[in-house]
């Protein structure tokens, strides 16, 4: 051995070893990377190489009755970004701002959080962010989103409802059915290179989304605009504090439209009062006063507690009961039955009810549905009050009997018209007529639902008979329409205030159906604080129940005209002197369409139809049409089988 290598055999010796330790310990970290760790790292390969991506699921639509849309979805973008990872700042916030429109500041202030994600922008319009798809910033996140949208604003919304951002019902149709309407998100796997960008592999998984499903309304749009417009312009005149009216389809319980002001876009929920979003059709309750007298009278007919030949002296407008005196809006003397409910008599009312009894008042109470909920799949309705008898004062019988200590919603007001309306079952209100899956497959549908017989058909007939002269010759005559046979009744009630009875603010409200012998649709109308003067239900509620009935009369051919019936002398009729209807004409038969004759025409016939079918006859004549009223058709100018040269007038009247 030489000097040299005894000289560097320590430290050749140290390397040697040193080269050894690490060759066995990179070989036993490989054989753990290899074998024992080989899954983990596999999979964590993957993640580094795949990315999974949601695919959002489209949100379903809700459609009106003849499947005109109510809700649209909007493609909107939203940008977001992870502060950390954005290196200049200031760059980045002037580069969102160019497109934007918004402050540098604004976006600066964002970046500066520790959040590990932060929205910079949400809901924006394709041309906001078009530079920004063009371009490729660091950082940035555009996500591509649907948002919601209402295209008939105010019409409907506390049906409808709306949504939050994230496509969540919050209110209405679309809270109650937000399962049916959301869908199911998907997912598709996509591969990533190591500059951090992802395409689609076809060998890679995806699982497509289930699109949402589509909801079709017993609402009927048309009607729906009426009624809110009725809603409105007498809410305005009346300078009430509120409005709230629905239409039912007596025969099959299901709903027509429905409407409650102020109202609100929901396209812009916020710039509205929270309370505007509330249906209060379902969620608020108020006593009805007369309105509610229809409990008493069918009672009193099918328990035969009193007869329509029995009278009843109402002492002059001014009664006693239990310390406490009752009032008429009118003194009356001797009444028949029928003739305190056509004008509203409370005393007379009140005395038919202590000859009735506690029981049965109460009974039939509940069998038209007051005190429950009607279990309409909407979500806030409340079950209004219906005291049990055992709670029930001195004063009750007589209060409940014209509707005072009970508590109603519209809705319920509605469903109890309706049993009188169908012949005496009440039904489920239906606002859902069915839900289609997107492939359209019926998933969901609500039948007519009958929950109980309240009084037989003969006995409602009576009843209808009643209502009918309230509107002819009682207190709802401004809601008559001529040529139309309506039936209904007025409401006036103080408003339960604190404790106490307000002797300045009012309920005033009509409930009423037509035609009387064929019902085909009912109304209730409900002002809240109306001015004095249009408080009274006959004079404030009334004359809008008539208008919305006559514009769906001229509107909607679907409304089969019935001649008024023949008033009868008996002791429902007594006494009661019905407007001179000897100005109306009969149905006329739907002639043909005209036969030209050397150049003319020959004038249809056109009486007797809705203005709509009207006009389109005689426009299909070739002649040009003026009208003069509203309803239906009484007469017409020239006469049916007239021959006139194509572009001739005719003037018609309706009533």
């Amino acid at each position: 051995m030489t000097k040299t290598y005894l000289k560097f055999r320590p430290r050749v010796t140290v390397l040697s070893c040193c080269i050894i330790f690490a060759w066995v310990g990179l070989s036993a970290r490989l054989f753990q990377i290899m074998v024992i760790d080989s899954d983990i790292y596999r999979e964590q390969g993957v993640r580094q190489g795949q990315r999974q991506e949601p695919l959002l699921a489209v949100r379903g639509n809700i459609y009106d009755t003849k499947n005109t849309p109510l809700t649209r979805n909007i493609i909107h973008y939203s940008l977001g970004t992870h502060p950390s990872k954005v290196k200049d700042k200031s760059e980045f916030a002037n580069l969102i701002s160019q497109s934007t429109g918004r402050e540098p500041d604004y976006y600066l202030k964002r970046l500066r959080s520790t959040a590990n994600f932060v929205y910079l922008e949400r809901n924006l319009q394709r041309d906001k962010v078009e530079g920004l798809l063009d371009q490729r910033i660091p950082g940035l996140v555009v996500d591509r989103k649907f948002r919601r949208s209402y295209p008939h604003t105010y019409v409907g919304s506390q049906i409808i409802g709306f949504t939050d951002v994230d496509d969540n019902g919050l209110t209405g149709i679309e809270k109650e059915f937000n399962a049916f309407l959301s869908g199911t998100n998907g997912w598709v796997v996509k591969q990533v290179n190591g500059n951090g960008k992802s395409q689609i592999k076809t060998s890679f998984p995806i699982k497509p989304p289930v699109d949402g499903a589509n909801i079709q309304l017993t609402i009927d749009l048309e009607y729906q605009s009426i009624l809110q417009e009725e809603l409105a312009r007498q809410m305005a005149n009346a300078q009430a504090k509120g409005a709230m009216g629905i239409l039912m389809n007596p025969q099959t319980g299901a709903i027509l439209a429905m409407a409650t002001l102020p109202d609100f876009n929901p396209n812009l929920p916020g710039s509205s009062p929270l309370e505007n979003q509330k249906n209060r059709i379902v969620t608020d309750q108020f006593e009805p006063g007369s309105t509610f007298k229809v409990v008493a009278a069918t009672a009193a007919v099918a328990t035969k507690t009193v007869s329509l030949f029995d009278e009843f002296y109402c002492e002059d407008g001014q009664f006693t009961v239990a310390g406490k005196i009752i009032t008429d809006h009118e003194k009356f003397g001797l009444l028949t039955f029928p003739q305190i409910i056509a004008h509203s008599s409370n005393v007379g009312t009140i005395k038919i009810a202590q000859k009735l009894g506690q029981k049965p008042l109460y009974k039939y109470s509940r069998d038209f549905g007051f005190g429950t909920k009607t279990g309409i799949r909407f979500p806030g309705e409340v079950r209004g009050v219906l005291r049990q008898t055992k709670d029930w004062s001195e004063m009750s019988l007589a209060e409940v009997s014209i509707g005072y200590e009970v508590a109603v919603t519209a809705l319920q007001l509605a469903s109890a018209y309706s049993a009188i309306a169908n012949g005496g079952i009440l039904l489920k209100p239906r606002l859902v007529k069915q839900i289609l899956s997107p492939n359209g497959k019926v998933v969901y549908k609500e039948s007519p639902e009958v929950i109980r017989r309240v009084a037989s058909k003969e006995i409602m007939s009576t009843i209808t008979d009643i209502l009918v002269q309230v509107v002819k010759s009682g207190t709802g005559t401004k809601a008559e329409i001529q040529g139309w046979s309506v039936a209904g009744k007025t409401g006036t009630a103080h408003k339960f205030i604190d404790g106490v009875y307000s002797k300045n603010k009012y309920i005033s409200n009509f409930a009423g159906f037509f035609p009387a012998d064929n019902p085909q649709v009912v109304c209730v109308i409900v002002l809240d604080e109306p001015r004095y003067g249009l408080h009274w239900g006959g004079y404030g509620a009334a004359p809008v129940f008539r208008r919305v009935v006559q514009r769906i009369i001229n509107m909607d051919d679907s409304i089969q005209y019935h001649r008024p019936k023949k008033a009868v002398q008996n002791p429902l009729y007594a006494n009661v002197s019905p407007k001179n209807k000897s100005s109306l004409l009969p149905l006329a038969t739907v002639a043909p369409y005209p036969k030209y004759t050397d150049g003319y025409t020959v004038v249809p016939d056109v009486r007797g139809m809705s203005i709509r079918k009207a006009k389109q006859i005689l426009l299909s004549s070739k002649m040009r049409v003026s009208f003069k009223g509203s309803g239906t058709v009484v007469w017409q100018s020239p006469k049916p089988g007239t021959k006139k040269l194509p572009g001739s007038l005719c003037t018609m009247g309706l009533n």
